[in-house]
């Protein structure tokens, strides 16, 4: 594996960092090629490539080019080692180690599979594949560093055969040991993708496959906050905090085959008919390693069973779905049929006596239809319905339907109205565990039922966007106290309200964002703080002759105190609070940062939480668990078109 990456460093380096802005600035725009001639008769004509000539898209996407604007936005994404803004979670003391959400958000991922939420933040599901289209051989990379020794790095080489086909490699690896005990992250992810188009455009193929593996170790939190918490200078060297577990891992695989290809069997002029074919194998597996029952989950050998101290959960799906597409360019219908063959299983069989099966399995028929409208340029309508029924996980039904309108330029209106039925989440459906107490199976559960309305309207001024949400979640399905997997019988009723902004004085920015939230009714089912606030004032302009741009400036990031759900190790999932914990919140994180592009290349250089240079780190991202000290961050973009 170091061979690999050293290879890859060499040759290769991600388009993953091609992050879409807000506004799509980055949309392929109707200019050719420049074209540099001579203006002799016999002349050569000497093709140059531009930006529009390297893009890239997802499978139902628009093409993008690559975004190598210096925006403000982006120190919120190549800070993080995900490569996402993450507004709206907390992230754990180690980079590699998952967020807190602080925010409720419907992970479409998680729909009729295994995938639990802390090992979710890591995670490329089909709809974030890229697909390249590039006149040149093109690499890039994004480099981390980590937390006391490691490092993370996701690469990536791409390159057209000719006109019609590309392929793409990625990797990206990451490993920190962190500044607490038993707090070593290892991920990594493999991804290789292509297209084809023949050359009379009649036919076109996707593919990729995928490998992902996000493994942590567990410590359980610290045993003692008081010990953090009172300043003591013999904890200022985090190693000497004693934490609750000793000899415990997880680890989560994700795999997955895709191919989708479809066929123009007619003239597009008369008959604009597509018949289309889409087919994946996924696979995910989720480990819970132990060396020895730990302490801190039981008293007696009582509270045991007699089962491997290590568990193992695992979901298939192997999809087969055939549909027929109009295909306008402004209008696109897709409908046709999906076949599924579904299994859940785990790993070892529990005592017959806890009724607990060893593995569910069932074939699925549904149906499945897309429909995309433009009108004028100006008005874009997306529709998604998918539904299917099976014997074993029940009846689906998603629809989710997003409407676009842009009145005047740069002024934009969105609306959404999203519903979805689905069994829970594969993780809480069923769990074995050498620990009497977590061992649960949700014997024909209800569905949760999720409704969602909201929009957001985007404005010139200030470049300010103001957006709404509401959610009402039935048979809400949660780990109560105890960690055990619960459907609630009460309704969840979530709003949102929020906005951001940019004023600027010649080169000074100031960019805020607010969310404010709330439960409606039964608060208690999902703690959530009711503010969360980020601030950025910075510095922006080009220096030495333009050659280079430099960012600087300060970043503060807030959320109100609240009484937070806690981290469950044995799930990884997030779990009401019990009798012993605390609350979270109510105190600012600051970063100051210095960033720089000279070229293509960026860097990303942050003083992380430097607010507890000044005062002792009082922050947690979950009862137990401090949120991060201050540290240095260090991240590099660097886009090679050779």
């Amino acid at each position: 594996m170091k061979y690999l990456l050293f290879c890859i460093l060499f040759f290769g380096c991600t388009l993953q960092a091609q992050v879409i802005n807000k506004t799509d600035s980055n949309r392929v725009k109707p200019q050719d090629t420049l074209v540099i001639d001579s203006g002799t008769r016999d002349s050569l004509e000497i093709f140059k490539p531009t930006i529009y000539d390297y893009t890239f898209q997802t499978r139902f996407g628009e093409k993008k080019i690559f975004d190598t604007a210096f925006t403000p936005d982006k120190t919120f994404v190549f800070s993080q080692y995900n490569n996402r803004d993450n507004f709206g979670r907390i992230q754990f003391a180690n980079i590699g180690a998952g967020f807190q959400p602080l925010i409720y958000e419907v992970n479409p991922e998680r729909n009729l599979s295994l995938l639990p939420t802390n090992k979710s933040f890591f995670i490329q599901g089909i709809n974030d594949i890229k697909y390249y289209d590039v006149k040149t051989p093109t690499t890039a990379f994004i480099y981390h560093n980590s937390v006391s020794s490691g490092a993370a790095l996701q690469s990536t080489y791409t390159q057209n055969i000719g006109k019609n086909f590309n392929f793409a490699i990625e990797y990206m690896g990451l490993r920190s040991l962190g500044l607490y005990q038993r707090s070593l992250a290892a991920n990594n992810n493999l991804t290789f993708s292509g297209h084809y188009t023949s050359k009379d455009e009649k036919y076109r193929a996707f593919a990729h496959f995928t490998h992902q593996n996000v493994n942590n170790e567990e410590n359980g939190g610290i045993e003692d906050i008081d010990l953090f918490l009172n300043g003591n200078s013999n904890f200022d060297n985090r190693l000497n905090l004693p934490v609750n577990l000793q000899n415990t891992n997880s680890r989560f695989s994700y795999r997955r085959y895709y191919f989708s290809h479809e066929f123009r069997p007619f003239a597009l002029e008369k008959f604009p008919f597509k018949i289309r074919h889409t087919l994946f194998h996924q696979g995910n597996k989720y480990y819970y390693i132990q060396g020895a029952p730990e302490a801190f989950y039981f008293e007696t050998n009582n509270d045991l069973i007699d089962y491997p101290l290590s568990s193992k959960k695992y979901s298939k799906n192997l999809s087969n779905t055939v549909s027929v597409l109009f295909d306008k360019e402004k209008f696109k219908l897709d409908a046709g049929v999906r076949h599924q063959h579904i299994i859940l299983g785990i790993g070892e069989a529990l005592p017959s006596a806890l009724a607990i099966p060893q593995e569910l399995s069932e074939n699925r028929l549904g149906a499945v239809g897309r429909l995309q409208i433009r009108l004028w340029d100006k008005v874009a309508l997306d529709a998604d319905l998918e539904i299917s029924g099976g014997n074993a996980f029940g009846s689906f039904l998603r629809s989710e339907n997003i409407l676009r309108f842009e009145p005047f330029p740069e002024y934009f209106v969105n609306a959404k109205v999203n519903f979805q039925t689905s069994a829970p989440t594969f993780h809480l459906l069923i769990n074995p565990s050498v620990y009497r107490r977590f061992n649960y199976y949700l014997n024909d559960p209800a569905n949760e039922a999720i409704t969602e309305i909201g929009g957001s309207v985007n404005l010139k001024w200030f470049k300010s966007s103001v957006y709404a949400n509401y959610f009402r979640v039935q048979n809400y399905t949660f780990v109560n106290a105890e960690g055990v997997a619960q459907q609630s019988s009460s309704s969840l009723n979530i709003s949102q309200i929020g906005g951001q902004a940019t004023f600027s004085l010649k080169k000074f920015h100031l960019s805020p964002q607010l969310l404010f939230q709330s439960a409606i009714g039964d608060t208690g089912l999902l703690p959530m703080p009711n503010f969360i606030g980020r601030a950025n004032l910075y510095w922006q302009s080009k220096v030495f002759k333009d050659a280079a741009e430099i960012q600087a400036g300060l970043k503060v990031y807030y959320f109100s105190k609240f009484a937070s759900r806690e981290y469950f190790p044995v799930l990884n999932e997030f779990m009401l609070p019990g009798n012993n914990a605390h609350s979270i919140g109510g105190q600012p994180v600051a970063d100051a940062y210095f960033n720089l592009k000279v070229k293509r290349m960026f860097f990303f250089i942050e003083a992380q939480h430097l607010n507890t240079v000044l005062s002792q780190n009082k922050s947690f991202t979950v009862p137990n668990y401090p949120i991060y000290d201050f540290r240095l961050n260090l991240g590099i973009v660097w886009y090679l078109f050779s």
